[in-house]
């Protein structure tokens, strides 16, 4: 133990601040650590609607955890610390494997799931993609793959060299979070991205900030000129939803058409496992929740 001003500081930590940050991840890894042991990890689908015209264009699915008492944990309180942490990529496999069952038990569904740039190089996640591709090829036809731009500027090499290969398979790429990240216009090019949600934050209120909308234009704008298809996040009111349409933007999402729910309407409602009767109804999420989008 070391010390601050008298206070007794855990030995690596420089402040009791973040002996307590250390601390609370310590204590989510082991929420999420049982969760998996249980199999308490599900996938909460929120629709992405076609601008304009109407209609969904796929869902995402949104994973979530289950604690002790079937509490509803969204991602955003515990991906931050297992992120970097081979749990991440567990929960990476399990993300996968869920969506691809879904997939292939809803032949006319289309379905967005979250990656990070590191599954690409943990073995399992490849496994669960690789054996489907293989046996069920006309499923991950349906599949796109969602990585953050924060992620994908990680390792950019080794998720371009990916992305060229799983292209070729069928599976479509959307780069998350657009906006809110480092990636460079150069690297843009490179990955090719099939589509781009463009970060919530600047959703909010854009019927009314201008400067939200002048940065939307211009995040449109690049991606119309890289022939990507742009989602809205985070939509919440129908002011935001018409001015984006007007806008040019290809998809909307957000808890203005629909909050990520377990039951989605082209599902059987689940009666089975261990958490069959804590996953109805809305599962979590908010504007500071990523959205999921896909093609128009």
């Amino acid at each position: 133990m070391g010390h601050m001003r008298g206070k007794p500081v855990e030995a690596g930590f420089g402040s009791p601040l973040e002996a307590a940050i250390a601390e609370r991840d310590r204590g989510t890894l082991g929420m999420v650590r049982t969760a998996l042991t249980r199999g308490d990890v599900v996938l909460a689908y929120q629709p992405v609607l076609r601008a304009g015209r109407g209609g969904v264009a796929f869902y995402e699915g949104l994973i979530r955890i289950l604690d002790e008492t079937g509490r509803v944990i969204p991602a955003r309180e515990f991906i931050g610390a297992v992120e970097d942490q081979e749990l991440g990529r567990r929960i990476d496999c399990v993300a996968l494997r869920l969506g691809l069952q879904a997939l292939h038990a809803h032949p006319g569904l289309r379905l967005s799931v979250n990656m990070s740039a590191r599954s690409v190089g943990y073995p399992e996640w490849m496994q669960i993609l690789r054996r489907t591709i293989r046996h069920r090829p006309e499923t991950v036809r349906r599949l796109i793959l969602e990585i953050t731009e924060t992620s994908a500027m990680m390792m950019p090499e080794l998720v371009t060299v990916f992305m060229a290969e799983m292209r070729d398979k069928g599976i479509l790429f959307a780069l998350d979070d657009f906006g809110a990240g480092q990636t460079s216009f150069r690297h843009l090019r490179h990955f090719s991205f099939d589509i781009v949600k463009i970060d919530g934050a600047f959703t909010r209120n854009v019927d009314a900030d201008a400067d939200n909308q002048v940065l939307y234009e211009a995040l449109v704008g690049l991606a119309r000129h890289f022939d990507m298809v742009t989602v809205a996040e985070a939509v919440e009111t129908e002011a935001e939803a018409r001015w984006l349409s007007a806008a040019g933007v290809g998809c909307l999402q957000g808890f203005h058409f629909g909050a990520p729910i377990f039951d989605p309407p082209w599902a059987k409602r689940q009666t089975e496992g261990p958490a069959a009767g804590r996953r109805r109804g809305p599962a979590g999420g908010g504007r500071a929740q990523g959205s999921g989008q896909g093609p128009a």
